[in-house]
Parts: C-alpha cells; structure tokens; sequence
C-alpha cells in the first residue's frame, strides 16, 4: 500500500523510527560482538534498518527485521522490550507496506490502468 496524507506520515515514522534503532543497535553491537555469529545477525539488522529507512523492499526487510529480532529475543536475555516492540513493527509494516514517501512507492508505486472498450 502507498497511503498518502497522515497514513503515509505514519507508516514513515514507523520506519523510521524503528530503521534508526536497528542501524544504531546493529553498529554499536557489532563493533563489541564477540564471535562471528553475533557479526552476522547484526549485519542482517542494520541491512533490515538501512531497507527500513529508505522505504526499499519494505514487506520483505519487515520480515527480516522479525526474524532477526526473535531470535535476539530468544537468545539473550537484555532488551527483551526493545526486541519484542521492533519485532511488532517490523511485522506491521511488511503488512501494512512502506507508504507514499519511500523507494518502494517511487519504484512500484501506484499504476493507473486504463481499460478501453474491446
């Protein structure tokens, strides 16, 4: 969907709310991580971030952003909430779509169809 108006405002506030946390938690995680494995998952948060931000791929870098953030939630315990509300977030806007002002809507955006008489 590419509401426009106040919808449209909310679905980029959304984004980039949440595409703002994920880049910034996935950089300074990945600067202290350990082993390889937390490297990777927050390679894969702050790339769901950056999509977020730019409205790029929205549904499926929502469905990322779930994915990496359950699995988080499920292997540490710290920052159970922050986990738990940009997995909400990430699965509403891969339902609800990037809105009016992102790539995606520049790219795919609304078509109009013209059907003559046959």
């Amino acid at each position: 969907m590419f509401p426009n108006g106040w919808p449209g405002r909310g679905l980029l506030l959304l984004r980039l709310g949440a595409g703002i946390v994920l880049t910034h938690d996935g950089v300074a995680e990945m600067l202290m991580a350990p082993a390889w494995h937390g490297i990777i998952w927050q390679s894969l948060a702050i790339a769901g971030g950056v999509l977020l931000l730019i409205g790029f791929f929205t549904p499926m870098a929502g469905v990322l952003v779930v994915i990496v953030e359950l699995w988080t939630a499920f292997s540490r315990a710290d920052n159970l909430r922050t986990c738990i509300v940009l997995a909400v977030v990430g699965g509403a806007l891969a339902m609800l779509g990037p809105g009016i002002w992102s790539l995606d809507a520049r790219l795919f955006g609304r078509k109009r169809i013209d059907i003559g008489d046959r």
